[in-house]
């Protein structure tokens, strides 16, 4: 007899991947199908638990809410559109909203989440860590919320600003104090940043050079809405 191969063991999946994969196989056979919607909303309990998202799946449930809209979940519902707020800049709160029936946009829930989404649109961020703050039974029940905004404002800054004055990041971040110098040493230490002392009007930082903060930089190429938001929006439109 022949010697037997030793087989490596099959690595195991995280609980996380496992659902991801489930959840991309039912959308795959028929994401009309109205028998899958309960998986959908655990799916989306669980990208609140483990911090991950998917668009694609929070868009087709929206969908089926629409042709079973005595099924709906308010609270299902605005978990998602937290979510599509962490995803900022990315234009995904608007897709959900597009799905969500006009009717359930005038709960006081969601109009909160309109405002916040409009504060962070034109950047006004004291308005929306305000408003926030008043509305922390809708936010924080969704971890990461405070770091997922906190990188938009960062981007936000870092299109306008080749220096930033220490207190409109501060304003910007909703940090200040120890906790602001933390947070400056930890990007001066990983993400380039440079602190300027002794101006008369604070610290300036210096943030890294892109093509929006040094036009310069910037490359010779037609302005182009990006291929993946088009093909996100067609599917809804049809």
């Amino acid at each position: 007899m022949g010697r037997e191969r030793d087989v490596a063991p099959v690595p195991k999946q995280a609980p996380q991947q496992q659902v991801a994969q489930m959840v991309e196989q039912l959308l795959a056979v028929n994401p009309y199908n109205p028998e899958i919607l309960s998986e959908l909303e655990n799916y989306v309990n669980e990208q609140v638990s483990s911090q991950t998202y998917s668009l694609d799946a929070n868009l087709c449930l929206l969908r089926l809410y629409q042709f079973e809209p005595e099924r709906m979940s308010s609270q299902i519902v605005a978990r998602i559109l937290v979510k599509a707020l962490m995803a900022m800049p990315s234009p995904d709160f608007g897709l959900c909203l597009f799905l969500i029936p006009e009717r359930v946009q005038m709960e006081e829930q969601f109009k909160t989440l309109i405002v916040l989404s409009h504060y962070l649109e034109t950047g006004r961020f004291r308005q929306f860590w305000d408003e926030a703050a008043k509305s922390r039974h809708i936010v924080e029940v969704v971890p990461g919320f405070e770091q997922a905004i906190q990188d938009y404002a960062i981007h936000v800054l870092s299109l306008t600003y080749q220096k930033v004055p220490r207190s409109v990041l501060a304003e910007a971040l909703n940090i200040e104090g120890l906790s602001l110098d933390k947070f400056l040493e930890q990007h001066v230490a990983n993400n380039g940043w440079i602190l300027e002392k002794g101006h008369a009007k604070g610290q300036l930082i210096v943030l890294p050079r892109n093509e929006f903060n040094h036009p310069e930089l910037k490359k010779n190429s037609a302005d182009a809405i990006p291929l993946d938001h088009v093909t996100r929006i067609l599917p809804i439109l049809g």
